[in-house]
Formats: C-alpha cells, sequence, structure tokens
C-alpha cells in the first residue's frame, strides 16, 4: 500500500492575512517534507475563477515540486480535462515530466462547475466527449512521430509533431464515482481516482468492476486505484479533529459552491457530522488502523492519498502531520 498526502490548493482563508505567494512557498515547504520522511507522492488540485486564489495552474506548480524533490510521486488529482488545449496540455505535461525524472501522473476528470465551463466557453454537455477524445490525443502527442490522430473538438493538424516528448509513459489517473467514469478509467487509463465521498465498499464494489472490465477486454498492463480521503494524525483523537477540522470544513463548503455553481454561507449541522464520520483522523495508531481497513478490503495494490492540506490550518502543523504520517504510520502500511 503506497501512501502520499496533499492536495495542494493554496487557498486563502478570509481568517489568513498571508500573502499569495507565502501560500505557494508553503506548498514547496510542505512538498520537500513530504519527500523527507519518505511518503510516496504529493498531489495538487484545480479550479478556477475562486476569490480564495484556489489553485488553477497545475503544471507550474507540479513542475516546481518537482525541482524541488528526487524521488516522489507528483500529479494532480484532478486536472480538470475539458477545458484544456490539448496541444498545451501535452507540452507542458512533458515538460514536467522532463523536470520530473518520469515521476508525472497526470489525473484527469471531466469537472462539473458550470461557471468554469461558461467562462472558458465549454459546452457542459460536452465535457464526457472531450475528456475520452483527450486521453488518446496525449498519447499521440507523446509518441514519436506525427499526430495522425483527428480531433471532433479541435482543428488540429495530423501532421504535425508534439514536442518534447516525455522522459517516459506518462500515466494517467481517471477520477469520478460515477460507473461511466469508472469503466472509462477502467478502459482508457493506468489509474482511477475514488472521490473521498465513497465508502469503502463503494470503492471495493467500483474496483471490483475495473478488474472485471479489464479483464473481459484483455487490457494488459499495470493499473492503479487511487483513494482520496481527508484526514489528520495528532496527539490524540480529540486533538487531531480539533487541529483539522475549520480548514475541513471550510475546503468542504467552497466545494458545495464549486459543484453547484451557488453560494453556501455554511454547513449545517448534519453534514458536518456526515463528514467528520468519512475523516480519518487520530493518533499514529488509530490513523494506521481505519488505513488498514482500506488495505485489507482493497488489496495491497492501492494508494492511499491521505489528504492533510487543510487551507488555514499552519504550516508548522501540517508539517509536522506530514512527519507523523510518514514515520510513524506508513512503515507499518507496507
Amino acid at each position: 500500500m503506497q501512501l502520499g498526502t496533499g492536495l495542494f490548493t493554496a487557498q486563502q482563508r478570509p481568517d489568513d492575512d498571508r500573502s499569495a505567494s507565502e501560500l505557494y512557498d508553503e506548498v514547496l515547504a510542505l512538498t520537500r517534507e513530504i519527500e523527507a520522511v519518505g511518503l510516496d507522492s504529493a498531489w495538487v488540485s484545480e479550479h478556477h475563477f475562486a476569490e480564495d486564489g484556489y489553485l488553477s495552474a497545475t503544471m507550474p506548480t507540479l513542475s516546481a515540486m518537482a525541482a524541488e524533490t528526487d524521488n516522489i510521486e507528483i500529479g494532480s488529482c484532478i486536472a480538470l480535462g475539458p477545458l484544456y488545449e490539448p496541444i498545451r496540455l501535452a507540452e507542458d505535461a512533458a515538460t514536467v515530466d522532463l523536470i520530473a525524472d518520469g515521476r508525472l501522473t497526470l489525473g484527469l476528470s471531466i469537472g462539473s462547475n458550470p461557471r468554469e465551463f461558461d467562462v472558458f466557453g465549454v459546452p457542459r454537455d460536452e465535457r464526457a466527449e472531450r475528456l475520452s477524445e483527450l486521453v488518446p490525443f496525449l498519447r499521440g502527442a507523446w509518441s514519436e512521430g506525427e499526430l495522425d490522430y483527428d480531433l471532433v473538438f479541435h482543428d488540429i493538424p495530423s501532421d504535425v509533431s508534439i514536442t518534447p516528448k516525455p522522459a517516459d509513459e506518462i500515466p494517467i489517473m481517471l477520477g469520478g464515482g460515477a460507473k461511466p467514469a469508472v469503466r472509462r478509467a477502467a478502459r482508457e487509463a493506468e489509474g482511477w481516482c475514488a472521490p473521498s465521498a465513497l465508502s469503502i465498499g463503494g470503492v471495493k464494489k467500483r474496483v471490483e468492476d475495473i478488474r472485471t472490465v479489464r479483464e473481459n477486454d484483455e487490457i494488459d498492463g499495470e493499473f492503479t486505484n487511487y483513494v482520496i480521503q481527508h484526514g489528520w494524525v495528532g496527539d490524540s483523537r480529540e486533538e487531531a479533529w480539533e487541529t483539522m477540522k475549520d480548514g475541513y470544513f471550510y475546503i468542504q463548503r467552497r466545494y458545495e459552491e464549486i459543484f453547484s455553481g451557488e453560494s453556501v454561507a455554511k454547513l449545517d449541522s448534519e453534514r458536518k457530522k456526515e463528514l467528520k464520520e468519512q475523516a480519518i483522523f487520530g493518533t499514529p495508531e488509530q490513523v494506521t488502523e481505519q488505513l488498514e481497513t482500506y488495505k485489507h478490503a482493497l488489496g495491497d495494490d492501492i494508494h492511499f492519498i491521505f489528504r492533510t492540506y487543510h487551507p488555514g490550518v499552519g504550516t508548522e502543523e501540517m508539517t509536522d502531520c506530514i512527519h507523523r504520517l510518514g514515520e510513524e504510520v506508513a512503515p507499518e502500511l507496507r
């Protein structure tokens, strides 16, 4: 079982008086700590036009993270595939992969926020088809020779050769919990990411479906199931929850706004209770025990993204959490 963390969003809570530059410095500082303590990966997320500065430029950020590290996997979880111009994404991802010496995983999804699609001028009802077209285009762009691929949604000559080429094949991971999204990942990608809202049983059902689809379609090659969940490692269960909850609730409220396209003043008590039940937090021993339930249900070959980046919690606190995750939890899961 591999274990990584993030998801870096560089959001600025109203009670955080740091500059945007300081928030990005924090992202890089935490990335260095993730590698230093022996965790397997570090991840960024993407959204646009957010008042709190939610990270929008995945490739530049990942490039900076690549330059700060030597060994860990870095990736997007998730980049909004339909909003990208395909050539630019192919070029930028290949460049990041070269800087990272082959450590990039490109996570993509169809997206959902109505305003993002409106501003980018992309019809929201085309998002699934655009993502399905983007994945084989990227593979063609990263291969030697001319592109030789006709696109429906973009007018790109087929005789062009896109450069640079990545260090190796860049694994593509697709997100989404609905059956079409899961099966799209099984057939078209090298990985799938389970949304944090899914229960262990829900994740297990989809992992089994992925394995069945790939077996029936005789699809060979490595495939990684990524599982994402918010959490914290602290001195006690109570202390861990008190440290993470404000940042956790903040980002969840912002997600409700992003996904719905409507303002959300606050989370109600029932939603807060539900979120607390979903999260994984406590002492290193308690967190290890909870993560082992995923390992037992899904097998050793999963990559767990333990989401410890909660806006406004504080660099020192997040650094301490990362150290406990890497030094006290990860060794017990390997």
